[in-house]
């Protein structure tokens, strides 16, 4: 903040798709907003877009949920309240928590179309598109690596 006072033109840049997207440049971006400069966005790529324009399922309304919370009954509760958001739902996931969301997937929501993206606009970037226990067991059978769009299609019931 020093440094914008200061009259200095400052950028965050990522590596990582664009900043403030479900990661620590969200603070930077209020604290920045808070102190009264101005913010100015310049698109890149956004690995939630990116995945549901590929995804094929409906992207005339979709849901961005960011990451599920880690812990399996607070990450369950969360889903549950998802059941009834309107169109495609989009959620990021690490490679350590990956198989146990495809698992809560196959219980609450055994018959709903899901696609998961890895590594996207990356060298190993995949789609796996099924229900969400065809997933699972295409995902059992090697460590998960890399990150994950997961997008889930209705109905979720």
């Amino acid at each position: 903040m020093r440094r914008l006072e200061s009259g200095e033109t400052i950028a965050l840049v990522s590596d990582a798709g664009t900043p403030g997207i479900s990661d620590p440049g969200e603070r930077l971006v209020n604290a920045t907003l808070a102190a009264g400069h101005r913010v100015e966005p310049v698109p890149g790529a956004c690995a939630a877009i990116a995945a549901l324009s590929a995804a094929g399922l409906p992207m005339d309304q979709f849901f961005f949920g960011g990451f599920p919370p880690h812990k399996s009954g607070q990450r369950r509760n969360w889903l549950a309240a998802k059941a009834m958001v309107p169109g495609t739902l989009v959620l990021y996931e690490s490679p350590h928590r990956i198989l146990k969301l495809l698992g809560e997937l196959s219980i609450s929501w055994p018959k709903c179309p899901v696609v998961v993206g890895r590594e996207l606009t990356k060298k190993f970037e995949e789609f796996q598109r099924g229900s969400p226990s065809e997933i699972l067991a295409h995902m059992e059978k090697s460590k998960p690596r890399g990150e994950f769009v997961v997008l889930v299609g209705e109905p979720r019931i």
